[in-house]
């Protein structure tokens, strides 16, 4: 059964059970602002520009705003005194088939959770809290796509979301030691596993090990020409993925950001260190201690931060004159506008290549790729993810540049689709492979 039909089958399943018990969960996940927010919209419209999705089709169901209504509708109908009086008057809705089909169409078909639409609000909305908040309900309801679904439990069941064995992830990580050696000239040069104490553990996207290990390498190149003390681990806590940020539901979320803490316990680590992953950061640095309802004992920061600490301090050294050709950067939402990382990833750049050219608009104000929200994991969208993607293929046209580098796996996978989809004949790069290759003596 396709992801499509198996979707189907559940929303004509279901039963006044489950469209209450997804109410009970929608309710649980709205506090006093969320609710205020639901009966804020002004209907200015001035989000339907900021939304990638409503700029490269613009049809009534991509406006951020009609999204929103899709789901105040429900709220005004089931949680308001006027909704269950005169729900003409307020244009509250019951939740039913119809309108869980048409959630999900909302808020996991045309939304990629980006937030780009809430910096446009005129009254400040956040509407991915409350397109969250809907997901967590559609997932209550059994209603979260199968593929999407997959994802999480395949890291619950296996400790990373691409269920590589630990002897696969071993050899892996044993074989791209042995060519950072050779390419560094160093025998002693490593990728240690398990070591105890290490100052640092370092935690990577799966997608590295098994399609981008350059990638590794790279960043393992940069902390060897650091002189960091830094580890891997070979159990359970490698993995820097959470897609449980994307099906929104909390306890899994939290049972897999257990896994880095219990790493970090393991082996008395000092700080967890995202490599370059939008959502993987976001989920260790902002959403984990909330999920688990715990504080960390430990400091959570981004290798970007680290690398810009490196060459603050005169730790790494880098000859720009190794890129000669232009690049741009693509900022991914939630290390950028959810995340706060913004500058440290440019004083790298500019420090390690010649001709480096910002995308307008860019920071907390640039567009999605299209890829984040667990895009990439819903098959059924695809063409829709594909085509919301223009207006990031637009940007990089704009700046002619060479190069594309962005620091997150996921935005790599979606910037290679879009190089093919619009021919834009570009290379895709992390921000490590660009300083690896700059680095001098």
């Amino acid at each position: 059964m396709s992801d499509v039909d198996e979707l189907e089958t559940r929303l004509e399943a279901l039963t006044e059970a489950d469209f209450q018990r997804g109410l009970e969960v929608f309710r649980s996940k709205l506090k006093e602002a969320e609710a205020a927010f639901l009966n804020a919209c002004v209907h200015c419209g001035l989000c339907a520009e900021s939304c990638h999705y409503y700029r490269m089709d613009p049809v009534l169901e991509n406006i951020p705003a009609a999204k929103l209504e899709t789901i105040a509708a429900v709220f005004k109908r089931h949680f308001t005194t006027m909704g269950k009086v005169a729900p003409g008057l307020v244009g509250a809705r019951s939740m039913d088939k119809d309108m869980a089909r048409a959630w999900v169409d909302a808020v996991f078909g045309r939304c990629s959770l980006c937030g780009r639409c809430s910096l446009n609000c005129t009254v400040g909305i956040l509407l991915p809290r409350l397109f969250r908040a809907a997901r967590a309900a559609l997932g209550a309801m059994g209603l979260t796509p199968p593929d999407l679904q997959a994802t999480v439990d395949t890291a619950l069941k296996h400790g990373n979301n691409m269920a590589i064995t630990r002897e696969d992830w071993v050899e892996t990580v044993q074989w791209i030691e042995e060519e950072l050696q050779m390419e560094t000239g160093d025998p002693e040069a490593r990728l240690p596993l398990d070591k105890h104490g290490a100052k640092i553990l370092f935690t990577v996207n799966p997608r590295e090990p098994k399609f981008f290990p350059l990638s590794l390498q790279a960043s393992a190149k940069v902390f060897w020409a650091a002189k960091e003390d830094w580890t891997l681990t070979a159990d359970h806590g490698w993995d820097l993925t959470n897609y449980g940020l994307f099906n929104c539901k909390d306890e899994e979320a939290g049972l897999i950001t257990q896994n880095l803490v219990d790493a970090m316990a393991r082996l008395g680590c000092e700080t967890l260190v995202i490599g370059e992953c939008g959502h993987g950061f976001a989920s260790a640095r902002w959403e984990g201690e909330e999920w688990l309802k715990q504080g960390f004992p430990f400091k959570v920061m981004s290798i970007l931060e680290l690398m810009d600490e490196y060459l603050r301090d005169g730790r790494i050294k880098v000859d720009p004159a190794k890129h000669p050709k232009k690049v741009t950067l693509h900022d991914p939402c939630n290390l950028v506008r959810h995340g706060g990382i913004c500058e440290a990833q440019r004083r790298v750049l500019r420090a390690s290549a010649a001709d480096f050219v910002e995308m307008t608009p860019n920071r907390e104000h640039n567009f999605c790729c299209g890829g984040g929200g667990g895009q990439l994991a819903m098959g059924r969208y695809k063409a829709r993810r594909l085509n919301s993607g223009g207006m990031k293929a637009q940007q990089i046209r704009d700046t002619a540049a060479e190069v594309v580098v962005t620091p997150c796996h996921n935005c790599v996978d979606q910037l290679g689709e879009l190089n093919k989809e619009y021919k834009l004949k570009v290379q895709i790069k992390t921000v490590a492979e660009i300083v690896a290759d700059a680095l001098v003596p």
